[in-house]
């Protein structure tokens, strides 16, 4: 598993100590405002172990994020494959982060790390993005790396129930270099 550096993040494996901070951001009901229910404990710990795993078996997927100055955890970045029950496919680059992290730019440093790594290493020739439609603090995070959506592709989410989580946008950005 590669790891992916920036001036302030370290995007590296998945750790012990990082299960308690990590299950208590799937336990906050602001990071978790618009990606649905809470996890307890014992699902956090199943989805960093799925993660790792997909990781291991793809080459790429969910970093855990580091504030590099203070070894702290603030959350993940990473690149995903879409999932087969949504309208659209290829590589997904995504990030979650503390409430104490926001602010501060580590959502697009850290995205901008995952999109170098996903046209270099990768080959990539598109890479998306999608989140809620009322999501505006991600949306602007695409914007700045560099993302643009077309409103035809916006689209409900299948694996959303009836409500606010389900009408989503999504974002795209081709490989620099590359035509259509």
């Amino acid at each position: 598993m590669p790891e992916l550096g920036t001036d302030r993040l370290l995007l590296r494996r998945w750790q012990e100590s990082d299960l308690e901070p990590w299950a208590a951001m799937n336990a906050d009901p602001e990071v978790r405002e618009h990606l649905g229910e809470l996890l307890a404990r014992a699902q956090s710990d199943a989805v960093m172990a799925r993660m790792q795993a997909d990781f291991e078996d793809r080459g790429f997927g969910w970093w855990a994020l580091e504030v590099r100055h203070t070894g702290e955890f603030v959350g993940r970045a990473g690149l995903d494959v879409v999932g087969e029950d949504m309208p659209f496919t290829g590589v997904d680059v995504g990030w979650r982060l503390k409430r104490s992290a926001w602010g501060h730019g580590y959502a697009t440093e850290a995205a901008l790390a995952c999109l170098a790594f996903g046209f270099e290493a990768l080959g990539l020739r598109e890479v998306v993005a999608s989140t809620t439609v009322n999501n505006l603090r991600s949306q602007a995070v695409m914007r700045r790396i560099g993302m643009t959506r077309d409103p035809a592709d916006d689209f409900e989410d299948p694996s959303a129930p009836e409500g606010p989580l389900r009408p989503c946008v999504l974002y795209r950005i081709g490989c620099p270099g590359t035509i259509g």
